[in-house]
């Protein structure tokens, strides 16, 4: 699954507000609820504490990418997202988090789930399209920046 159709421009989050890992996710669950009526916010945020409560999904370099299977969730959703100060993610190598891509798929999409985790960690690997996320000064620009460095990748 490509990052475009992951992604919408209004769940490029540039300069998300919060000040712990839960206070990020809430408002994270409450941007997909906003745009995805259908999908409750409290069950967004429920199901990616319980993921994180499995182990942290920071995963290195001030990025995390929490995600869940989502009852309900049609197709797969991605929310990009920026957020200063960093946060205490409980990441791997203990560093704060800048950067996450947060990921809600079908409840029955396991394999696509792996697919698409492993697809995102890949392009978040490379130092170069993490430090063009984090020169974002806007939405538009994040969105922007994270299409055309997953089309150069």
């Amino acid at each position: 699954m490509t990052l475009e159709a992951l992604l919408s421009p209004r769940l490029s989050l540039c300069h998300l507000a919060g000040s712990s890992k839960k206070k990020l996710l809430l408002n994270i669950a409450q941007a997909i609820s906003e745009q995805y009526p259908e999908l409750d916010s409290d069950t967004v945020f429920n199901q990616l504490v319980a993921r994180e409560r499995l182990g942290s999904t920071g995963i290195g370099d001030g990025v995390a990418i929490p995600h869940c299977r989502l009852p309900g969730c049609e197709k797969p959703i991605g929310v990009l997202c920026t957020t200063s100060p960093a946060v205490d993610f409980d990441a791997i190598d203990r560093q704060p988090v800048d950067l996450l891509f947060a990921l809600l798929v079908p409840e029955d999409s396991e394999q696509e789930h792996l697919d698409t985790l492993a697809e995102i960690a890949a392009l978040f690997s490379d130092s170069r399209v993490r430090e063009k996320l984090r020169e974002a000064d806007s939405s538009d620009a994040l969105y922007a920046l994270a299409i055309n460095s997953a089309a150069a990748a």
